[in-house]
């Protein structure tokens, strides 16, 4: 199979530092993040909303020595130095998140080329199956997000361009219910058989019901997939679910045969980023 060719391989960066992982399937893993900027999907809950906008301004680097600023447009060898840098002791797992990574497709497939022995995750919305089937093979685990259109509103398309015409890839991402149902078969289809774990954010105003749906395309696309359920962190007016919405789609779940945990956002309970 022919390598897709991308625009760009350099990407914009946020931040880049070291702390522990709060969801999904390598909780509690200490790791380095590398938070990319630029997210053209609005989810109601998002509890990261600068990173949707690339606004050119400087990386953060929280290394041993302190934060610094860097220049934001990196390529995968620059942002490889940051990781050592962000690194206390001995070499982490690189998590790659974001904004939506996926956005840019060159930057992950080299970040994955450089980065070493290090295994490298790559956390996603799960919007854009084309761009995670062009660099899944160099990822060594996907944690997928389940994405119930209702939390979903319009998506903002990425229009930037860096200092040497870097631009996102360019993928259309989902805009109503039929296009969430579409990348959502796709992107379980994709990581059925590779390491990687689902993610279901469970907003306290959304009925049990509206999650079944999803989790009926894991068991029947990706029945092997281990789903998170996780309650959501109150905000911007979106409440906790309750017990008992917990237990129903949890049980849901159960009955679907698939292996499903409730786990929290452990950094926020910690107040670590």
């Amino acid at each position: 199979m022919t390598a897709p060719a991308f625009s760009t391989s350099r990407a914009p960066v946020l931040e880049v530092f070291s702390s522990v992982q709060g969801e999904g399937a390598f909780v509690g893993e200490a790791q380095v993040f590398v938070r990319l900027a630029g997210c053209p999907l609005r989810c109601r809950w998002c509890d990261t909303p600068e990173s949707w906008p690339v606004r050119g301004g400087p990386a953060r680097i929280f290394g041993a020595e302190g934060e610094r600023e860097e220049e934001p447009w990196a390529s995968p060898f620059q942002v490889l130095t940051w990781i050592l840098a962000a690194e206390p002791r001995e070499p982490r797992t690189i998590s790659l998140t974001g904004g939506e990574p996926l956005a840019w497709p060159g930057f992950v497939a080299g970040l994955a080329r450089v980065k070493g022995p290090r295994r490298l995750h790559l956390e996603t919305a799960g919007g854009h199956p084309e761009s995670l089937a062009a660099v899944l093979d160099g990822v060594d685990h996907v944690s997928l997000d389940l994405k119930l259109p209702e939390d979903m509103r319009a998506p903002v398309p990425l229009a930037v361009q860096g200092p040497e015409g870097e631009q996102p890839w360019g993928e259309a991402s989902p805009a109503s219910s039929e296009d969430w149902e579409l990348a959502r078969r796709r992107c379980l289809t994709l990581v059925a058989d590779h390491d990687a774990c689902a993610k279901l954010i469970v907003a306290g105003d959304q009925p049990a019901r509206a999650f079944l749906p999803l989790l009926e395309d894991v068991a029947r696309l990706a029945p092997r997939l281990p789903v998170y359920l996780q309650p959501v962190t109150p905000t911007a007016g979106v409440p906790a679910p309750s017990a008992q919405l917990l237990t129903e789609v949890h049980e849901d779940a159960r009955d679907l045969g698939l292996r499903a945990r409730v786990v929290p956002q452990i950094h926020r309970a910690l107040g670590i980023p």
